[in-house]
């Protein structure tokens, strides 16, 4: 058995348009700002409260670099599975700045679409380049969904 895990799972909306840059090599990333937020009821007051966590991801995998670029935009729903790195890096004078992020490269990467028909909703993994539906990654047949169910 191994002796940790590392493994990450959010569900959140993106804050802000993909942002999508090039290695020197010429390999995409992509980063993405996504929130997650919890709702409740203060018990003092009765008021509904909201706390929202923002979250760094960062997409190394060419494949799901090309999704975000064609299908995410500010608002989208996504499931994201990934790994938590912090990275050290220095600001403009010099001083130690660190940075921790949810980075999908490799195996163990997911990125799902949740916001069905209009956000192109699909699922994405580190094996994927092309959308495949919800039947497909969970094992079913392939058939197209009718999104128009009322429930």
């Amino acid at each position: 058995m191994a002796g940790s895990v590392n493994k990450v799972i959010i569900v959140g909306n993106l804050g802000a348009d993909p942002e999508i840059r090039q290695t020197k090599d010429g390999r995409p990333i992509a980063n993405l700002s996504v929130a997650t937020s919890e709702n409740w009821k203060d018990r003092n007051t009765g008021e509904r409260r909201e706390k929202t966590e923002w979250h760094r991801v960062v997409i190394f995998n060419e494949g799901l670099c090309r999704v975000v670029e064609q299908y995410l935009k500010k608002g989208s729903k996504v499931y994201i599975e990934g790994q938590l790195q912090t990275r050290k890096w220095q600001d403009q004078n010099g001083n130690d700045k660190y940075t921790t992020e949810i980075v999908l490269q490799g195996f163990n990467s997911t990125l799902t679409m949740l916001d069905g028909r209009s956000g192109g909703g699909g699922n994405y993994d580190r094996n994927d380049n092309a959308m495949s539906d919800q039947s497909r990654s969970s094992g079913g047949s392939s058939y197209e969904l009718d999104d128009d169910i009322p429930f």
